[in-house]
């Protein structure tokens, strides 16, 4: 038995050590009601209330100096993202040099498969999973497209067992198994989007790395949600979005990873632009490329400040929190807060079909309606009560207690909410 007064989930958030940085956020105003509870990191990250100032200072730089921005400021565009690889490298286990800030995620993905996804007539399959978010699922049929091969033969797909909604770690490791030879690339998320499950990298990146096949990772689920080591996991690359949990803006500037044994190999070809130039001669003009011996030599354009500036506040909230580690305790005390509020107020009304294991899962907890309840219909009540989750089709209303920001109030509304509703 849990105690489910709201006075106990108050007791809870005033015992919490990262409660205070719920204040540096903007919270949404509510509509209809008093209060909004926001449980939809997964989605799109709340607004640091640093990110403001710090577009503000950029939008007055251009106004006052112009051009010479890019150079002759405490903070200079030209070298903008690199202020972001060291604290991003930190959340993530990699190197600083293994990084790069720049474009969007899907455009990363192929960019990065330009150069690791290198097929053969023996050796040209791709593996994801069978319900990979679209974006994927797109960039692969359209990479194996690009190079002359049927997606109907050469994408392999791995789902869930029959009657299960995760995928089963042996399924994976098998079936990488089984296409040996025939298999060029695995991309796989860190944390598959519509279960919340995650995925166990570590074993998917030497299992790919057995085969002699590359393997790239998806972490837009992953990144700034649960603690990874990449470096030392050893992908070949993986790409992120910074909009989800890393609470960056719509669209804001992604990330790209590279491992540092590819950043000096000649042998890796890829798609260059000036701004992948090593930066020391770059202005010579000389159109000799010139490899930096980092992730920024897959960096073709210069950074997109704007959309980059909300990404330095966000890191800064990260910092302060001291990192993924107190982050991933808090998350672990709010999901286990969650499970048992579900189980004492909705019990086998509802189903969890994200795994319970913490290991097995980040913050996003993914709810199936039983019985016969329409769960598009409970998610319609949910938002007319300020509840902001999300409904994924068919049948799942996915939530993310997410530690910058929510509070155990926050999950006390939620559920004490659903109860109400589903009786």
């Amino acid at each position: 038995m849990i105690d489910t007064s709201v006075e106990y989930a108050q007791q809870l958030d005033s015992r919490d050590p990262l409660a205070a940085l719920r204040d540096r956020f903007a919270i949404p105003r509510p509509r209809q009601s008093d209060e909004l509870t926001y449980l939809v990191g997964h989605s799109l990250g709340l607004q640091p209330k640093a990110a403001r100032d710090l577009v503000i200072e950029e939008l007055d730089k251009w106004a006052d100096l112009g051009v010479a921005g890019h150079f002759r400021t405490d903070r200079p565009w030209a070298p903008y993202h690199e202020s972001i690889a060291e604290p991003m490298a930190k959340l993530v286990g990699a190197l600083p040099r293994e990084i790069v800030a720049m474009n969007g995620l899907t455009v990363n993905l192929h960019l990065l498969m330009a150069s690791f996804y290198r097929p053969t007539a023996e050796r040209h399959e791709i593996l994801i999973e069978d319900h990979a978010f679209p974006s994927d699922h797109y960039v692969a049929e359209s990479q194996l497209r690009l190079h002359g091969y049927d997606p109907g033969k050469a994408l392999i797909t791995v789902a869930p067992r029959p009657g299960t909604d995760n995928l089963d770690r042996e399924d994976i490791l098998e079936t990488i198994a089984a296409r040996g030879e025939r298999l060029a690339l695995v991309l796989l998320p860190g944390i598959q989007y519509y279960t919340g499950q995650v995925l166990p990298m570590a074993e998917i990146v030497a299992a790919g790395h057995r085969v002699g096949a590359n393997v790239g990772l998806d972490l837009a689920h992953a990144a700034g949600n649960i603690e990874m080591s990449l470096h030392d996991w050893g992908p070949d690359f993986a790409a992120w979005c910074t909009y989800k949990y890393l609470n960056s803006g719509p669209g804001s500037t992604a990330i790209a990873y590279v491992h540092e044994r590819h950043l000096s190999n000649p042998d890796i070809p890829r798609l260059e632009g000036w701004w992948g130039h090593d930066k020391a001669s770059r202005f010579d003009m000389d159109n000799r490329f010139v490899d930096p011996n980092t992730a920024e030599a897959w960096q073709m354009s210069n950074s997109a400040i704007l959309s980059t500036a909300p990404v330095i506040a966000s890191l800064g909230e990260f910092e302060r929190a001291g990192g993924m580690g107190p982050l991933r305790a808090k998350a672990e005390r709010i999901g286990t807060y969650l499970d048992s509020m579900l189980d004492e107020l909705v019990g086998d009304r509802v189903e969890r079909i994200t795994p319970g294991s913490p290991a097995e899962r980040g913050s996003q907890v993914s709810l199936r309606m039983r019985g016969g309840i329409d769960g598009q219909s409970v998610f319609d009540q949910l938002l007319a009560a300020d509840i902001q989750c999300d409904w994924r089709f068919p049948d799942v209303i996915r939530v993310a207690p997410t530690s910058l920001y929510n509070t155990f109030s926050d999950v006390h509304r939620f559920t004490t909410l659903l109860s109400s509703i589903l009786s």
